[in-house]
């Protein structure tokens, strides 16, 4: 270790308050502590040692999950770490040595958690800011392209039989319907530019200004691609045109399917756990035997990659009724289009082009919804191996004598039997309790600890059971709190402080619980998460505090209304690994358009 690292004198509290930008991998420094350059410096180079010892012992570490390991280890009491004193040689070694041996452990359901959830953050984001993103990372591709034709000074003929071509490459590439280099499809294009704008207009194209160029480019894109795709409607045309409706039609309910049985497999495993920790607690003797923190953690991991496929689910429904809007709107702008034309040899541009347009615009969002949906099954296949290690922790055998003489019940099951038990107002004279049936938009208040009982998880270590609403919302401090039972939510409320506090601290020594929970807020003393903690991803984009994870009761435990899926019609056909990410579906050099993974870490401005 570098002895820069001491005379920088670095305390904990710098490692702790800062935020953490997960792009760069480093802490933002207190001006009062040291210079914010020297201390990222100091803290980068801890966050590279541990990485390298890591990798030294074989495993490949992303700097991401080293950063979040630091500040879990600090943050956790056990390691003694002191917020205001200076940290010396030794502690910065053993700051190293206990994140290396965390990250290195391979038996921890906590470590697998905490990788689930790094993972996400870095790689699901809203689909309006993915969306965004997608197109911006596309423009930016076409940049040089355009940049070719919009500075091109042709004069001679030849030059101008160029440019022409250049502009027929160009709107193949931007509405990614064929490939700019198959002949066929290039006659195709060519042919439907020519009859909207003959090369005879170069001329007049030429003296534009920049601005007007661009903003023809991308007219003329749309128009041709309209009239493409009326063509491949009336079977006069279309090559290279691949049926998207349909092809989202099928794919939709598949991906629904797939996200469905690992949703059933998680909840499972969440609901056998649950039940075994409860017995385990009505029975001290099994804690010699057993190790409950391992259960508990094993819990939390099931429970974690729950919400995050809820979260998923949610986005591939919203994507099944987007499809199912466009696919009508597709059908009215094609049989508008033919009873405007019909056998008419001339059609005024202003009653076409219009329609054309529509056309496009409805195309691009097929497409949009196209990567959307690859991509988030792409997420659910990566979130697998995050849940790989139950079998070891607790084999079905072990788990199966663990389960002798316990009834497993689902969120449901629990909630049903307390569904009758209220809260009775008068007998809380200062604290306010709500409803569904005298609460407008009951069903969309923000729960804490993501509507898991509060009570339950301070007074039993940990467990977690879903809280149920209809026995009464308790409002404390403008924040709203749930419980399984009303004798939980009456001692819950005698002393509220009191059981924020316990799962507070709880949460300092388990790390993942601050996700898992959405603690953030009652970190920020101390760590300064905001609710997008270590959302900054590989994407340029930024996601707000308002986004992270805010999926209403999506995102929270409670029971779906009903146990099937939403999506336009069944689909039995097999889940294929996701190949199809986001460059390339607008146009790439074979006959076919594919899909490929583009890094969107690259500036926009590249070309």
């Amino acid at each position: 270790m570098s002895s820069n690292l001491v005379q920088a004198k670095l305390t904990v509290r710098t490692l702790q308050a800062p935020p953490l930008s997960v792009k760069s991998g480093r802490f933002r420094s207190e001006a009062h502590r040291m210079p914010p350059t020297q201390a990222e410096s100091v803290i980068k180079n801890i966050i590279r040692e541990i990485g390298q010892e890591c990798a030294a012992h074989g495993e490949i570490v992303p700097e991401t999950l080293v950063a979040f390991m630091v500040k879990a280890v600090v943050l956790d009491p056990s390691n003694g770490f002191n917020t205001d004193r200076t940290l010396t040689k030794s502690d910065v070694q053993k700051l190293v040595k206990l994140c290396v041996n965390r990250l290195l452990d391979s038996k921890n359901p906590s470590l697998d958690t905490v990788k689930m959830q790094v993972y996400f953050d870095m790689n699901y984001t809203s689909r309006e800011e993915f969306l965004e993103e997608h197109h911006r990372v596309i423009e930016s591709r076409l940049s040089s392209v355009s940049r070719e034709i919009t500075d091109s000074r042709a004069c001679v003929r030849e030059e101008l039989e160029s440019l022409y071509r250049k502009i027929v490459s160009y709107v193949l590439l931007r509405s990614g319907l064929g490939s700019p280099t198959d002949i066929k499809i290039v006659r195709e294009a060519t042919a439907a530019l020519q009859s909207v704008f003959p090369q005879t207009e170069l001329g007049t194209f030429l003296t534009l200004s920049k601005k007007d160029k661009e903003r023809q480019l991308k007219e003329l894109t749309m128009i041709v691609t309209g009239i493409r795709l009326f063509n491949r409607d009336c079977g006069k045309g279309g090559e290279g045109i691949d049926d998207l409706p349909a092809i989202l039609q099928e794919a939709i309910p598949a991906t629904t399917q797939h996200v469905d049985s690992q949703l059933e497999v998680v909840q499972e495993q969440a609901y056998r756990y649950t039940a075994i920790l409860e017995k385990v607690a009505k029975n001290p003797l099994m804690s010699q035997e057993l190790q409950p923190y391992m259960l508990r953690e094993a819990l939390y991991n099931v429970r974690q990659c729950e919400i995050f496929l809820r979260v998923i689910l949610s986005d591939i429904i919203t994507c099944a009724q987007e499809v199912e809007m466009m696919i009508k709107q597709l059908e009215a702008q094609l049989e508008q289009l033919k009873l405007t034309v019909k056998s008419k040899t001339a059609v005024p541009t202003s009653q076409v082009f219009p329609i054309f347009i529509a056309l496009s615009n409805l195309w691009t969002s097929f497409q949009d919804e196209t990567v959307l949906i690859s991509i988030l099954s792409n997420l659910t296949t990566h979130l697998e191996p995050f849940l790989g290690a139950h079998d070891l922790f607790f084999p079905e055998k072990v788990i199966q004598v663990l389960l002798d003489g316990v009834t497993v019940k689902t969120d449901v099951c629990r909630i049903k039997e307390h569904i009758e038990d209220k809260v009775n107002v008068a007998d809380f004279k200062k604290l306010e309790w709500l409803f569904p049936e005298t609460t407008a938009n009951f069903d969309k208040l923000l729960i804490q600890y993501r509507g898991f009982c509060a009570y339950t998880f301070a007074t039993t270590d940990g467990l977690l059971l879903p809280g149920n609403p209809s026995i009464g919302i308790l409002k404390y401090k403008d924040k709203y709190y749930t419980f399984n039972t009303r004798d939980a939510a009456y001692s819950f409320a005698e002393n509220p402080e009191n059981y924020i506090d316990i799962i507070r601290e709880k949460a300092k020594r388990n790390a993942e619980l601050i996700q898992l929970l959405e603690l953030h807020q009652q970190f920020e003393s101390l760590i300064q998460y905001s609710q997008a903690n270590l959302r900054r991803k590989v994407t340029h984009s930024v996601q707000t505090d308002h986004s992270h994870m805010r999926r209403e009761n999506c995102s929270q435990v409670y029971p779906s209304k009903d146990v099937g899926t939403q999506s336009m019609r069944e689909g039995s056909s097999r889940v294929p690994r996701p190949q199809i990410y986001i460059a390339g579906l607008r146009g790439g050099q074979t006959k076919t358009t594919y899909g490929v993974k583009v890094n969107l870490t690259r500036a926009v401005d590249e070309t």
